[in-house]
């Protein structure tokens, strides 16, 4: 599933080609792709028809770009293998097109933005800009965000980050650790993949109790969880097939740069040890055995 980064490549990509241009067109392939829009599929076109977009904005995993003069946004969830994809007139995008925009930008020929998606689990919708506690999203100072995100906290790296309140937070939770880093509503844009390289950074166990962690050890994790994302984000995300790209359908190459994740077999950069993968809560934690000791019990 993307992560923060490359759900933050896509966004990035977005910006110089969507910012001020209008919707001109809206063709719906696949109705599902909508479920997360409150109203029908002739309500959505409605709704983008006309409208002009402003700078893509995204918090976490949740990317939207609000429509400019109103109090709405198009808010896009990727899910497990949606793509955003740029092209021309001509282009169909595949066989997995769900949605197709028609967009004119304020200078330069049209263009068409694809919404792709293999397992329909991402969508797109339309929804309401309320406040968004004090920030918004990433990429500006729009204090506003979706109503579908103000459940979405913020992450590691936003400038409204609190590390002390978060500290806090999840030190007086009785949980395991990695639990917690998945857990958007407290830390939001980590995943499996960026999780399992930050614990391996900060030499943690994916079980290890938040109770017992000190204020220095948790510090020294979001400061991993901050340098892993930061490196993923410069190498433009992690793909491991097609089902991640960019806009204009490349591939990030941070797969290359893992030290734990998918990485069971070879010996662990730090000690030697073999890294191992192991089951949990539906999915798999990548290890260093050695550096990472399972938690002693009470």
């Amino acid at each position: 599933m993307p992560e923060l980064p490359e759900v933050e490549v896509v966004r990035l990509g977005l910006v110089p080609v969507v910012s001020g241009a209008r919707v001109e067109s809206v063709e719906i392939l696949d109705p599902r792709s909508l479920k997360r829009h409150r109203g029908p599929p002739e309500d959505f076109r409605h709704r983008l028809e006309g409208a002009e977009f402003d700078r893509p904005l995204r918090r976490g995993k949740f990317l939207w770009i609000p429509l400019r003069g109103t109090t709405q946004a198009l808010v896009c969830h990727l899910g497990m293998s949606g793509q955003v994809l740029l092209g021309e007139e001509a282009s169909d995008f595949g066989s997995h097109l769900r949605i197709r925009l028609g967009l004119v930008p304020a200078t330069g020929k049209p263009y068409v933005v694809g919404f792709v998606d293999q397992r329909i689990f991402g969508s797109l919708a339309v929804d309401d800009l309320v406040d968004g506690d004090g920030a918004g999203g990433w990429g500006s100072d729009d204090p506003r965000v979706p109503y579908s995100v103000t459940h979405i906290a913020r992450d590691p790296l936003d400038e409204a980050f609190d590390l002390d309140a978060v500290s806090a937070k999840v030190r007086g939770k009785n949980t395991e650790i990695k639990r917690v880093l998945l857990d958007q509503g407290v830390i939001s844009g980590i995943g499996n993949i960026y999780a399992d390289e930050a614990l391996w950074a900060t030499q943690l166990h994916y079980r290890y109790p938040t109770n017992r962690l000190s204020k220095k050890t948790f510090a020294l994790l979001i400061h991993n969880v901050k340098e892993v994302l930061m490196k993923a984000l410069a190498e433009g995300g992690t793909s491991f097939d097609q089902q991640y790209v960019n806009v204009n359908g490349k591939s990030g190459y941070f797969s290359h740069s893992l030290m734990a994740y998918g990485q069971q077999g070879s010996p662990c950069a730090k000690c030697g040890s073999i890294l191992v993968r192991e089951p949990w809560m539906n999915r798999s934690s990548h290890r260093c055995p050695r550096c990472q000791r399972v938690p002693r019990v009470g």
